[in-house]
């Protein structure tokens, strides 16, 4: 099994502005296309993802509760079917939807709404954490967004990208340089 992805996969990036009910955060949802190694499967992702510290913490598939987690950051690596994913959105916003697949990576930084829209039967993927982070809390939007500001400031930056490591571009563009600009 080959764990490497090449460095020349774009990023794709979604700023996600806060709403009444989700905070949203002032860093960019990450979206890695077809990065996972062959063969697909939940321990090929396990592997490819929990090199650069960050600890695998379940599997899950279609999840259409809209919620977020401020005291945590999260990324999902797909390693089977498909997705419409709502992100950015609870019940007031307009959100963003995205089209994620086999072989995708999604990172979602504290604070992000998300939820599935529809979903192939087979959907599954692995939730993936920074190392030493706290167990998720879920929100769901019932509290005003701007309460969870200060919390999601504080959550630990990650020390590496989940996908390219130390020299990845989640260390560019969460840095605290860009953050200090928004």
């Amino acid at each position: 099994m080959a764990i490497t992805a090449s460095m020349s996969t774009p990023v794709e990036c979604f700023m996600l502005p806060p709403t009444p009910d989700a905070p949203n955060s002032p860093l960019p949802v990450l979206l890695y296309r077809n990065v996972l190694p062959s063969p697909r499967d939940e321990d090929s992702a396990t592997a490819f993802l929990t090199r650069h510290a960050w600890e695998k913490r379940g599997t899950w598939g279609h999840i259409d509760i809209r919620h977020f987690h401020p005291n945590s950051h999260e990324c999902y690596g797909i390693f089977r079917g498909h997705s419409k994913l709502l992100i950015g959105r609870i019940q007031e916003g307009k959100g963003q939807e995205i089209n994620v697949k086999q072989g995708d990576v999604i990172l979602l930084p504290a604070g992000t709404a998300h939820s599935s829209l529809d979903s192939s039967e087979d959907y599954r993927y692995i939730g993936v954490y920074p190392k030493g982070c706290p167990m998720w809390r879920n929100e769901m939007g019932k509290s005003p967004s701007f309460k969870f500001a200060s919390e999601i400031k504080d959550v630990a930056m990650p020390t590496e990208d989940p996908v390219y490591g130390a020299e990845g571009p989640l260390l560019r563009l969460w840095s605290p340089k860009v953050l200090a600009r928004l």
